[in-house]
């Protein structure tokens, strides 16, 4: 019995809609405008611990297009999804967390920007699949470099 109190855990408990916003702060007049709009894209992965072996990780997505200086549409929204994850080797916990778990959750965030933007009466913004392991990488070593880290990884 003892010896399974050891096994690793990775389990996931709830995958979940933490955050969603959408602005259309220039609609009507802007929606009668014809040329084509510039899309900024900002992801991020959040990671906080709940309770001994329990995390939450969140990824964000901000999706901000507009049309020459106006904004067209704004969309910020935050899955997350609550892990187990217990009996893991140290060097391997922050991978875990920071890799396995953002690949789970970002289908569900890329499904759910689709949708509010459908919703919102455009054309679908369908976000790029993601190297949460180049991400990863490239956080640890902006952190290595001494810039801080804060545990917050964006990209274009």
């Amino acid at each position: 019995m003892a010896d399974q109190d050891q096994n690793p855990v990775f389990q996931i408990q709830r995958i979940y809609t933490k955050d969603l916003s959408l602005e259309q702060p220039n609609s009507p007049q802007i929606l009668l405008e014809q040329e084509q709009p510039h899309v900024d894209i900002n992801l991020g992965v959040e990671v906080q611990p709940v309770v001994e072996g329990i995390f939450e990780v969140a990824v964000t997505a901000t999706v901000h297009t507009k049309l020459k200086d106006k904004t067209l549409f704004l969309v910020e929204a935050k899955q997350a999804g609550i892990f187990e994850i217990r009996n893991i080797p140290q060097d391997q916990m922050n991978p875990i967390i920071g890799i396995a778990c953002p690949q789970i959750i970002y289908p569900y965030l890329r499904a759910v920007v689709a949708d509010v933007i459908t919703r919102a009466g455009f054309p679908p913004v369908h976000l790029a699949e993601v190297n949460f392991q180049a991400m990863y990488e490239a956080q640890q070593q902006q952190q290595q470099g001494g810039n801080g880290g804060s545990g917050i990884i964006t990209s274009a």
